[in-house]
């Protein structure tokens, strides 16, 4: 199969051809500069950075997911292309590992239970009745950070998580949670977690300590221009953890969305901007995408999506434009926001837990946009899914924000959401809740279509 060319100027003056005499285009997820000739010379994911590497000005000012000039993004400082690209195949590769902890933390089904400590505090999200952390949650955002931490000193103390690194055991002591030096190390402090249980404990430690090989063909042949640090990361180490620890297995989609269960439970990893906020790269693992009906063994799969200075690569193709968009909400959502959008969706309004599902079923054009009139989400839950839908030409806006904009008769579109700045007056995990509720879309027509629908509700 053959790239499809796009009319889109190519200014990198490959070989002999002069600038402008060639084609970008884009082929399974990567961006390519084609000369007069019509071969694909090389990839260039990064066209401002290979635009200053080859001495040219580069491509035509980009714009962002939302239409609007990538002007609050710095253009990328000279480093050497495997950087980033390390960065990305780190992260893809950290989630693996993640995943299979996730899976092996349900392998013990009374263990589990033991694991489950509720909590407290300003450490509390309020949307739910009881919201839990679990060992898996804990163990898995201090392997991101050691892992990551390690392959990249320089993020090491610019990674965040959901979860305190405090665990409480039955026996009444708090215990924190970490990757030791060694192996028996690690083993010897989950030990303590465990109640002294020494086999799971050694089960555990070995999984937190495997190195795990990525066999990804497009994933190696990405070549990035980012500089890692000025970038800071964004953990959730088990997205809907109320789903997971129900571990609810057979919940039946409804056209391919499951509304509840593992399915909604993931790993989600972002990188962001540290100077500016905006989303750069995103990972989601699915760790229970599928069951082998001989073993009963859960399997997972992972995407990823980069978006940065114009430059957009993903492992998934742009979902389809559809005339009458599908929603995905969450249950509890009102019955304003519901009665609101049902004429716009008509029968094709869908229900899910799990704010990174519920984006993910957008990334994946299972939905066209996800609504949320709350301020129950944060930083964490919408990073990484914001980044690979940036990375897909949509994007995550505030839902106050845009329906302010769009009643004070303003045509320009909404601000994309941004992870760098904590609530002023908030404390603990509120300091990073996204207030006034979200907007995920994968098309702007969509995201328009949304907001006209809810501008009429009161109290919105």
């Amino acid at each position: 199969m053959q790239p499809a060319r796009l009319p889109t100027p190519c200014n990198y003056g490959h070989g002999t051809e002069p600038p402008g005499s060639g084609f970008s285009t884009s082929y399974l997820g990567m961006t390519y500069c084609v000369c007069r000739a019509g071969t694909a010379r090389r990839r260039h994911p990064c066209h401002a950075a290979w635009g200053r590497a080859v001495g040219k000005a580069g491509p035509p000012r980009q714009r962002d997911a939302a239409g609007g000039p990538l002007s609050a993004c710095p253009p990328a400082s000279p480093v050497p292309p495997h950087a980033m690209a390390g960065l990305l195949k780190t992260l893809v590769s950290v989630s693996e590992k993640a995943a299979h902890i996730a899976r092996l933390c349900r392998q013990e089904d009374a263990l589990f239970h033991l694991l489950v400590a509720e909590k407290t505090g300003t450490d509390k999200n309020q949307r739910f009745v009881q919201d839990f952390k679990t060992l898996a949650d804990v163990l898995i955002q201090e392997v991101i950070k050691h892992d990551v931490g390690k392959e990249f000193p320089e993020l090491r103390d610019h990674i965040r998580g959901e979860e305190s690194n405090e665990f409480g055991n039955g026996l009444g002591e708090t215990v924190v949670v970490r990757v030791c030096a060694t192996q028996d190390d690690t083993a010897a402090l989950l030990c303590r977690v465990l109640d002294r249980n020494r086999a799971a404990a050694e089960l555990l430690a070995a999984a937190v300590h495997q190195d795990v090989e990525l066999r990804d063909a497009e994933l190696d042949a990405v070549v990035l221009s980012i500089p890692p640090e000025d970038l800071a990361i964004w953990i959730d180490p088990i997205d809907s953890t109320n789903e997971y620890i129900r571990g609810q297995e057979d919940v039946a989609p409804v056209d391919g969305i499951h509304p509840s269960g593992l399915r909604s439970a993931l790993v989600l990893i972002g990188a962001y901007d540290r100077h500016t906020g905006c989303p750069v790269l995103g990972v989601i693992n699915e760790p229970f995408f599928r069951r082998d009906p001989l073993s009963r063994r859960w399997h997972g799969r992972y995407h990823w999506g980069v978006s940065y200075r114009g430059a957009r690569l993903c492992s998934l193709r742009p979902p389809p434009l559809r005339p009458q968009p599908c929603v995905v909400l969450s249950r509890a959502e009102t019955a304003a926001v519901r009665a609101a959008l049902a004429p716009l969706c008509g029968p094709r309004l869908r229900f899910a837990a799990g704010a990174g599902y519920k984006m993910l079923c957008v990334i994946l054009g299972l939905a066209d946009a996800y609504v949320l009139s709350e301020g129950s989400t944060f930083a964490w839950d919408a990073c990484a899914p914001h980044a690979i839908l940036r990375a897909l030409g949509g994007g995550t806006v505030a839902l106050a924000g845009a329906l302010r904009g769009r009643r004070a008769g303003g045509a320009a579109q909404p601000p994309q959401l941004l992870y760098n700045r904590p609530a002023e007056g908030a404390a603990g995990a509120r300091r990073w809740a996204n207030r006034g509720g979200l907007v995920a879309y994968a098309h702007p027509q969509h995201l328009e279509a949304v907001v006209a629908a809810l501008a009429a509700v009161p109290g919105l």
